[in-house]
């Protein structure tokens, strides 16, 4: 209940501000507070994705035609055997063109090159692990594995940015309550990081588990006041190569935002 009232809250928020994103990168000249939320959640990746590339080479169309579909078949056979999810499978439209190389500078034709591209993902790493034990690669059959994704990225990231949402709201409140000012309303929220004259840009905030402000002055009065806070976020470490581990994955989002305050 708590999550479905920060993504009707975040909804509402869009609606009744439409020019907030607009004005994501300018500053207002009355008094304001800028703040940073922010949300991360690790997971375990549940789709381990194989990329298969056919291709064979010969004089006759039909011959190299003939081992690439034979090699498709003991591919999608191995998918099946071993539990790929059928909605990752795929299996494109062969391809043919002709195959040269250069000899002593000059081009000689090889015959004709027929290719075919599958892929699929699996739930497990140990299905995976499976998959490549039984399959038979050679200079027809190409293999590469991609890194591990999560099949709930895109829901997972709508939470994410409604609770940073909430968290700038929530951290606004506070610091103006902290000064003795009210927010008067909203002026600007973007999950893109601002780029101002007065010195936080992107990739400046301060460090995950810090909060600080900084109070502005002009003619004497307040007129700016900057927080930024975060919660600690665990870094995913870069996934490269053949991965067969389930390592876990870090989603981050941040939300900006500039809430309007009277003295």
């Amino acid at each position: 209940m708590k999550l479905l009232n920060m993504l009707l809250w975040s909804l509402l928020l869009v609606a009744v501000v439409p020019q907030a994103l607009a004005q994501a990168n300018s500053i207002p000249s009355q008094p304001h507070l800028l703040v940073k939320g922010d949300a991360s959640r690790m997971v375990l990746p549940d789709r381990f994705v194989v990329k298969i590339a056919l291709e064979s080479v010969d004089m006759q169309t039909e011959i190299a035609r003939r081992k690439v579909q034979a090699n498709a078949e003991q591919v999608m056979g191995l998918f099946a055997k071993h539990g790929a999810i059928a909605e990752t499978v795929r299996m494109d439209n062969l391809s043919i063109a002709p195959s040269t190389r250069y000899k002593e500078d000059e081009e000689v034709f090889e015959g004709t090159a027929v290719s075919r591209d599958l892929e699929g993902a699996f739930e497990k790493p140990e299905q995976l692990q499976a998959f490549l034990a039984e399959l038979k690669a050679s200079k027809e059959v190409q293999v590469n594995t991609a890194t591990p994704t999560f099949s709930g990225e895109a829901r997972l990231r709508a939470e994410l940015k409604a609770e940073a949402a909430a968290q700038t709201r929530a951290s606004a409140k506070g610091l103006a309550d902290a000064y003795g000012a009210k927010i008067s309303g909203l002026y600007s929220i973007s999950d893109v990081a601002p780029n101002f004259a007065y010195g936080v840009q992107a990739g400046s905030w301060p460090n995950a588990n810090s909060v600080s402000a900084d109070l502005y002055y002009r003619t004497g009065t307040l007129d700016k006041v900057s927080v930024s806070g975060s919660r600690g976020v665990a870094a995913a470490a870069p996934m490269t190569g053949e991965l067969l581990t389930a390592a876990p994955i870090t989603y981050t989002e941040n939300v900006y935002a500039i809430f309007l305050i009277a003295q």
